[in-house]
């Protein structure tokens, strides 16, 4: 299951929210739903390059409120806002409605899958080596706090004749479990010898409630009675000569020890 379902969709409404907001009628449904996916091609057209983590659309009666989440805001509102007031325009003569963008910078960009995947994706397009990079790539994240992280790249990797797919992932990730707070982004790397498709899935503790909970179990806290707590020892049994008669080579060794502690 794990491996056939999108790791955020499978959670919304668990721990994940979605990233379009609104509710239509059956007769607008189909009209607003386009509108939504023209909005995002033309966000990514125009700043995809800023780094986008996702998109989020939110509509009240005939406002749109646009938020997109990227790792470089700077890029995005441009010297003076001349960016974001050309994306502003541009989006006003393609979708009806009061259209508001607002940018949002993501905190841990190490940590974020669609990052780490636009990553690879940009390194492997610089004809970067794959295993290189998926590898350095896990190190990072491992190393900026996640718990565990899965990378899988699939294609003509190296620009092999045969298409085929290699992953590699360090600590935990428990795709089953509903209750994990995983992170999944996805993009593709349009190399010289074909497109290759990346997958990224990050996994950040456990949610219960509204608690986050480090998935990692935590050694005990160490109390002031441990040191008087002694553990029994096994008794040693009496090995048995060649002629059958009992040694008491444990019974010397525990005389021994009890001199050596008098």
């Amino acid at each position: 299951m794990g491996n056939k379902i999108n790791a955020r969709g499978i959670r919304l409404g668990i721990n994940k929210s979605p990233t379009a907001r609104w509710y239509a009628t059956f007769d607008k449904y189909p009209k607003m739903l386009k509108e939504d996916e023209l909005i995002r091609e033309v966000v990514m057209k125009e700043v995809g390059h800023s780094g986008i983590s996702h998109i989020e659309i939110e509509r009240a009666a005939h406002n749109i409120n646009i938020t997109i989440h990227t790792a470089k805001p700077g890029v995005v509102i441009g010297r003076g806002g001349e960016s974001i007031k050309d994306l502003r325009t541009k989006l006003d003569g393609k979708v009806d409605g009061t259209i508001a963008v607002n940018v949002q910078e993501v905190t841990n960009a190490n940590t974020n899958a669609s990052l780490i995947a636009q990553r690879i994706a940009d390194q492997l397009e610089r004809r970067f080596a794959f295993r290189r990079a998926m590898k350095q790539a896990v190190q990072r994240t491992m190393e900026t706090g996640a718990q565990g992280v899965k990378i899988r790249c699939s294609g003509r990797l190296g620009g092999a004749e045969q298409a085929r797919a290699e992953w590699y992932a360090d600590g935990r990730v428990p795709l089953q479990t509903l209750r994990a707070d995983i992170d999944y982004g996805t993009a593709r790397a349009n190399t010289t010898y074909g497109v290759i498709g990346i997958k990224t899935w990050v996994f950040n503790g456990e949610i219960v409630g509204d608690k986050q909970r480090k998935a990692a179990v935590l050694p005990r806290t160490k109390r002031d009675d441990d040191k008087d707590r002694r553990r029994r020892r096994r008794p040693q049994a009496r090995r048995r000569n060649e002629g059958g008669e009992r040694s008491d080579r444990g019974d010397r060794s525990r005389t021994s020890r009890s001199r050596e502690s008098d």
